[in-house]
């Protein structure tokens, strides 16, 4: 059972990493395509513009999630390196029950009204030629700490799931933490 969950999450993670994938090439389309305008045509849009930031922070924030059921996320390996596999489980269940769930409440109970508010007030870029429905970006934000929420639910499975002894520990080779 507990593993059907670990994969369900899992699958969910993977599928918010493949969509940042794909958006961080749209972006790179985007950029690519915007620069050229403007330095060769001198034909620039803001709302391209705006558009970059839109999906650079969609993909920042749907790559939360999968970096961490990649076990990407940054942490201070200063102790944890030195821990065995039980007791590194331990602080990712401690971790994870203490700092990552009550955070990504907050953020999702904090952001839910701002997502309304922009709803509700129809608003739109600041600048002319913007883009409109700017709730929808603002939208992203609760959408991607529940996203954080789910994957959080796989990773605190596969850390009882190694504490328990039911699964190792993944391998991390040097050359994975080298840049």
């Amino acid at each position: 059972m507990l593993l059907k969950i670990e994969r369900i999450c899992d699958r969910f993670s993977d599928l918010t990493g493949w969509i940042a994938g794909v958006l961080m090439f749209v972006m790179l389309v985007n950029v690519f395509y915007d620069a050229i305008m403007r330095y060769f045509f001198r034909s620039g849009s803001i709302a391209l513009q705006e558009f970059e930031w839109h999906i650079f922070s969609i993909v920042f924030l749907f790559g939360i999630s999968y970096a961490l059921k990649e076990d990407g996320h940054v942490r201070v390996d200063v102790f944890y390196d030195r821990f065995s596999p039980k007791w590194k489980a331990v602080v990712n269940l401690v971790g994870t029950f203490v700092f990552l769930i009550p955070l990504a409440g907050l953020i999702i109970d904090g952001s839910t009204w701002f997502v309304h508010e922009a709803y509700t007030m129809n608003e739109i870029s600041g600048d002319p030629g913007g883009l409109t429905r700017r709730y929808l970006i603002k939208a992203v934000i609760p959408a991607s700490f529940v996203f954080l929420i789910i994957s959080a639910c796989g990773f605190v499975v596969r850390n009882l799931r190694i504490f328990l002894g039911q699964e190792q520990p993944p391998v991390h080779r040097i050359e994975d933490d080298v840049l």
